[in-house]
């Protein structure tokens, strides 16, 4: 597993458990922080999946 699969997984949690402390707080600020971190950390681990894909299909031609 990659660095940028790694810090994808983290985003994840962390803006998982930053929605829930928003719900708990009532903070619609912390719920939507949450959810933007959480989407940028599917983002990354998307990228980081399409980079490793790339990858393999380049070492199959070569």
């Amino acid at each position: 597993m990659d660095k940028d699969k790694v810090k994808g997984k983290t985003d994840e949690m962390a803006g998982k458990a930053r929605q829930a402390y928003g719900d708990m707080a009532d903070d619609p600020e912390q719920q939507s922080e949450g959810e933007t971190q959480e989407m940028k950390g599917k983002a990354r681990s998307t990228m980081s999946d399409i980079k490793d894909k790339a990858e393999d299909i380049k070492d199959k031609f070569n």
